[in-house]
Order: structure tokens, then C-alpha cells, then sequence
């Protein structure tokens, strides 16, 4: 019998091209199936919903008799911790974004991010000089994955003596947001709720910390800001620090990663990039459109009977915003699957859209910019020794779970 299409978004046979089925989905721009999601593939569709006020994050709208199959591939959090604001619609969702945002980027703190760059440069220029043998890289394991936890430990203010544990947390909370039919459930919910347990006491105690002896870290800010919204509770900012962890964390992995296996397959833009890094900037925008790394946005419901092409969805329904399939859309940008960093018209929706518009995407594309420039001008002669690479068990976060490359040298 021939697979739903439902069935082939989540089966992870198809992680590495789900491109075809996302084409045939297409077709019918708001597919459904019986008790399942309605599924929105088409670019101004999704962009148009992304922006409607009467499609909501919050879990609780969602009607009683109506079930989304990938509520559990949200980022974990602990259970008693209040709903983070990528979980809650407006005003709350406002406030706390706001809150967020002040020491974050403009216009309260314009320089924050541009302000890393020394910084990032100097984390990229260690990992690469760890490498090691030239002969087997895990680009993953060796550079996508430690790169940006450590950038969030330096936001956050992590102590330098604590990064290591940090990474430790974040590994295995990131673990947990893929399937493994191979693992006991028991043993891997113990070990997942322990590293959530530390992870969240650490934090109390550092916000604790920064409390009373503040710095100018992100963390410390936000411990002591006293704006209008007035000031963030320490639950508030437990849950806010577990996103820019683990949100923000995995989404560059993947892009990082997407990014070299992409350049890799296309030889003459990563030649282009070696002799000319300010290529980075385009190549990273055109990568979000043709490899972001979040393919789809789930966990949306309707807050009232909306109509979208002619199919009116109910109020209560759970909605999936297809952004990899609408980012590939040949009535939105013309050969949609052809990799091309010159491309003049690129609005794409790999960082989604609206209120909940990626809120480290400043970050995300400097961190990438760097990355990708940076391997293109040190690794001689990279080149892939699997293709395709194996790939995460996860329909929202697509990347590759190791990407295995060999270089001739490791330029200084």
C-alpha cells in the first residue's frame, strides 16, 4: 500500500530528499487527511498564515478531539517551567519577546551581536585548528555541534570552567528531540529529565548570581532588567534560557551543516567563496531558502474558521506550515531547486515570518557567514565520504547527523 503523504513527511527514509514529496503536496496547497493536520505547502499561503492573527501557538487551542503527530518533536522543556514565548500568542507572547529582545538587539542593544564578532571568529579558528587528521572529518561532531553551544554559554554568560557541562546538557536534550527505536524509552526519559534537572538548576543558580553581581552578559540583563514590562520571573527566565538553548542551538547546527554539505556538492560556489568570504552573506540567505533548517512549522491551531484555496479549516484544527516546500515553490521563485547565491529575489521563508519570526536569526546568519567562510578557506580540497550522509530522525529539524568529509591539509 502506498504511504500518505502524512506518512512520507515523517518517515525518515525520505529525510534525506523530501523534496519530491513536498512537490506532490503542492499540489493540493492544503492537503488533509482523516484526524490528521492540514497541511499548508505554498509560499504565499504559509507567509500569509504566518502573519494571521487567528492562527495560534498555544497548545490549549487546540479542540479536544484534534491531535497534532509531532507535539512531541517540540524542544524539550521541563514540565513544571511556564510555556516559552515561541508557546504563547499575543499579548503574553509580546511582552516576554520584548523582554527578550532589549539586551538582545535593536534598538536597546544594537551592538550585541556585531559586537561577537571577534569572538566567533576566534571560537571558529580553534575547532578548525582541533581537527586533527585531515583524512576523516565528523564536520557535525567537530565543528556544526560545539560551535554554537559554545557561542550561547559566551551570551548567556556560562563561565568559561562550566562550558563543558553545558555542552554535556545540551547534548543530550538534543538527543531527545529525535526518535530512537534502538533505545530503551525508560532509560532515555530518566537520562533526558536528569540533564534537564541540572540543566535548570545551574541556571537558577546563575541567575541567582547575576542577581547580585551583575555583568554584561545577556543573562545578567535580563536577571536585572526594570523596564516597562517590568521584570521577567526567575521561572520566566529559566524557560527563556532553555530556548535560546536549545531552539537556537539546533537550528545553526543544521544550517552550519546543510551549508558545507550543500557547497560541497556545488563546487564552483564554494571555489567562488574560498577567494571571496563576503559571498557568504548571500550564499547563507540562499541556503535558508533551499536547505533551512526547520522544514515545517507544526503545533499551529486556528482560532476561528479560516478559509485558505478554497478549503475553509476549522477552528481548533491543528495547522502545519510546510516552510521548506513553500521555500521551493516555482510560483514564488523561479527554478526553486537550483542552488544559486546570485539569485536578485529571495524572500524567503526559512526563518519563518510574523510574530514568531526566528529570534536569533541575526546570530544564526553571522555564526553560518563565518562558519562556511571560513572551512571553505582552511580545508584544501574538502570533499564528502558519504553522500548521501546519514540524517537526524526529525521531520521539524532536518540536518544531516554526521557528515564525513576528507581535506588534502588544513590551511593555517
Amino acid at each position: 500500500m502506498t504511504q500518505s503523504l502524512l506518512h512520507q513527511i515523517l518517515d525518515y527514509a525520505n529525510r534525506a530528499d523530501p523534496y519530491p514529496i513536498y512537490k506532490e503536496l503542492r499540489r493540493t496547497p492544503v492537503h488533509h487527511e482523516a484526524d490528521g493536520p492540514y497541511v499548508i505547502s505554498t509560499y504565499h499561503e504559509i507567509r500569509g498564515l504566518l502573519h494571521d492573527p487567528r492562527i495560534s501557538s498555544d497548545a490549549g487551542n487546540l479542540s479536544s478531539n484534534a491531535a497534532d503527530p509531532l507535539a512531541t518533536e517540540a524542544p524539550p522543556q521541563e514540565s513544571t517551567l511556564p510555556p516559552s514565548f515561541l508557546r504563547l500568542d499575543p499579548p503574553e507572547h509580546d511582552r516576554l519577546r520584548r523582554m527578550t529582545n532589549r539586551p538582545f538587539g535593536p534598538p536597546h542593544s544594537p551592538h550585541r551581536v556585531d559586537g561577537m564578532r571577534g569572538e566567533l571568529r576566534g571560537i571558529v579558528t580553534g575547532l578548525i585548528d582541533g581537527i586533527g587528521d585531515p583524512d576523516r572529518i565528523d564536520l557535525v561532531e567537530q565543528f556544526s555541534y560545539p560551535f554554537p553551544v559554545t557561542v550561547i554559554c559566551r551570551l548567556l554568560g556560562v563561565p568559561r570552567e562550566d562550558e563543558s557541562r553545558f555542552h554535556t546538557w545540551a547534548d543530550i536534550l538534543a538527543a531527545s528531540l529525535d526518535p530512537d527505536p534502538g533505545a530503551d524509552p525508560a532509560e532515555r526519559d530518566k537520562g533526558t529529565q536528569d540533564a534537564r534537572m541540572q540543566l535548570g538548576m545551574y541556571l537558577a543558580g546563575l541567575i541567582e548570581d547575576r542577581r547580585k553581581n551583575p555583568g554584561e552578559d545577556m543573562l545578567s540583563q535580563l536577571a536585572t532588567a526594570k523596564g516597562e514590562d517590568g521584570p521577567m520571573t526567575t521561572m520566566e527566565l529559566l524557560s527563556t534560557a532553555a530556548l535560546l538553548l536549545i531552539a537556537g542551538h539546533e537550528t545553526t547546527v543544521n544550517l552550519i551543516t546543510n551549508g558545507m554539505l550543500t557547497l560541497l556538492r556545488n563546487p564552483g560556489v564554494l571555489k567562488r567563496l574560498r577567494a571571496d568570504p563576503r559571498l557568504a552573506v548571500p550564499i547563507v540567505e540562499e541556503l535558508l531558502r533551499f536547505e533551512p533548517p526547520v522544514q515545517l512549522v507544526p503545533q499551529r491551531t486556528t482560532l476561528a474558521d479560516i478559509e485558505v484555496r478554497g478549503v475553509t479549516i476549522p477552528k481548533g484544527a491543528p495547522v502545519w506550515l510546510v516552510l521548506a516546500s513553500g521555500n521551493r515553490d516555482p510560483q514564488r521563485f523561479e527554478d526553486p531547486d537550483r542552488f544559486d547565491p546570485d539569485r536578485p529575489d529571495i524572500q524567503h521563508l526559512g526563518l519563518g515570518s510574523g510574530i514568531h519570526s526566528c529570534f536569533g536569526a541575526p546570530l544564526a546568519r553571522l555564526e553560518t557567514q563565518f562558519a562556511l567562510a571560513e572551512l571553505a578557506r582552511r580545508l584544501e580540497n574538502p570533499r564528502l565520504l558519504e553522500d548521501p550522509p546519514p540524517y537526524r530522525q526529525n521531520a521539524v529539524l532536518r540536518g544531516p547527523r554526521h557528515l564525513h568529509l576528507a581535506c588534502d591539509g588544513i590551511r593555517p
